[in-house]
């Protein structure tokens, strides 16, 4: 963590000291370790960034962005309210990392002022992070927790009902983000570039792509308990159209494009994958939840806080979706065995994980505004500390009052 928050190595080198340091303290063989570098939704990724490759290459980011200027205020505060509630609400509905990977393009076109940028693209990371809560399917972790509940039999949270249950702290948490990352900028007036001509062919055909894509991934969620989708795996559905840019039908990419794929975020997630298999070889797992069982004892609305603010500080060095399934099941032993409400606190827990904004390992809308080269680990510990802090307080209390 110390190395990835004073940048004094580069982020690639950094992810991978897992494969060299476990090994070495006896904790996980090298080939356990390095298992951890090529999960499946590294391939998402991989997809993800082929499209936003093919977006930027053809020009068709250029376009969109006029779009949105022509509806929103083209002020820099009018934007970030565009960009993340744009982000937010697309998430709720699609994977966050597939809608930041697609948005990010927009946010380094819009300026070519550096500071601007940099708080562009954190908008739309953190908007589809606060966003994602707000249905079952917005994220993993969501998708996990429903999961949980029917491993072990307990009344599945309909999704009219979670929408019910997080949208007031989505909200609250929209206006929070955009105000703050508006405070400061500088006076840059957002133009609409007039010079730009209608889509040539190659921009068609992306942007025919990109809405096959999200039709896809539409049809292709389940809304339990009443339409369970197509079945299909979404990472190979990302990879899939990105390799779709490839092949003759369209001839956007070549493989020197590929080169332009940010692969130190790939290894980053190699690294937040390493760490969570560590929690449980080591036993730090049990630990944690052992600690949990002390504090039992607590008043509801300290344990909430209590286990809010741990999930939201350890998810900042490893994995959201490797975390919260470790979590839940240790969740559900300790409030069971203490005699609380285990879906309360397991709610709480899920929605924290992906309410943590200070490092790029902490979720994937994180990695991917690291990966775009206009934000800094420093920068979005800065705004992300704040933001973690608000969020604790803001679930805690919806939690404790109204759920």
């Amino acid at each position: 963590m110390t190395l990835w928050t004073n940048e004094g190595l580069p982020l690639g080198a950094v992810s991978l000291l897992p494969i060299l340091i476990f090994p070495s303290l006896d904790i996980l063989s090298t080939n356990a370790t390095a298992a951890n570098y090529s999960k499946s939704i590294i391939f998402l990724f991989l997809g993800g960034f082929m499209l936003a490759i093919a977006v930027e290459k053809t020009g068709l980011h250029k376009i969109i962005a006029n779009k949105i200027i022509s509806i929103f205020p083209s002020t820099i505060r009018g934007i970030i309210f565009a960009l993340a509630i744009t982000s937010g609400v697309l998430s709720s509905f699609l994977s966050n990392t597939t809608t930041t990977l697609l948005l990010m393009p927009l946010a380094l076109f819009l300026t070519e002022d550096t500071s601007t940028k940099m708080r562009f693209a954190l908008a739309i990371a953190y908007g589809a992070s606060v966003g994602g809560i707000m249905t079952p399917i917005g994220t993993p972790p969501n998708l996990i927790l429903m999961g949980i509940l029917e491993q072990h039999s307990l009344e599945t949270i309909a999704f009219a009902t979670w929408f019910t249950m997080v949208a007031p702290v989505a909200f609250i948490m929209f206006f929070v983000v955009s105000f703050v990352l508006s405070i400061g900028a500088k006076n840059v007036q957002i133009v609409k570039d007039e010079t730009l001509k209608p889509m040539n062919r190659d921009q068609k055909k992306v942007m025919y792509a990109l809405i096959g894509l999200v039709i896809l991934l539409f049809i292709n969620a389940p809304i339990k308990p009443y339409y369970s989708g197509l079945g299909l795996n979404e990472k190979g559905i990302l990879l899939g159209f990105g390799l779709m840019m490839f092949t003759p039908l369209f001839n956007i990419l070549t493989w020197e494009d590929s080169k332009k794929i940010p692969y130190e975020i790939i290894f980053l997630f190699g690294a937040g994958f390493s760490i969570a298999t560590a929690f449980t070889a080591t036993g730090l797992s049990q630990s944690m939840a052992d600690y949990l069982l002390n504090i039992t004892s607590l008043p509801p609305f300290l344990l909430l806080l209590v286990i809010a603010s741990l999930v939201t500080f350890t998810t900042e060095v490893t994995s959201n979706t490797a975390l919260i399934s470790m979590m839940l099941p240790v969740l559900y032993a300790v409030t069971t065995t203490a005699g609380l409400d285990p879906m309360l606190f397991m709610m709480v827990a899920t929605i924290c994980a992906s309410y943590a904004f200070m490092l790029p390992i902490a979720t994937p809308p994180n990695a991917i505004a690291m990966s775009s080269g206009v934000v800094s680990i420093k920068d979005m510990a800065r705004y992300g500390v704040l933001f973690n802090l608000v969020g604790i307080g803001i679930i805690t209390t919806i939690a404790n009052f109204f759920w």
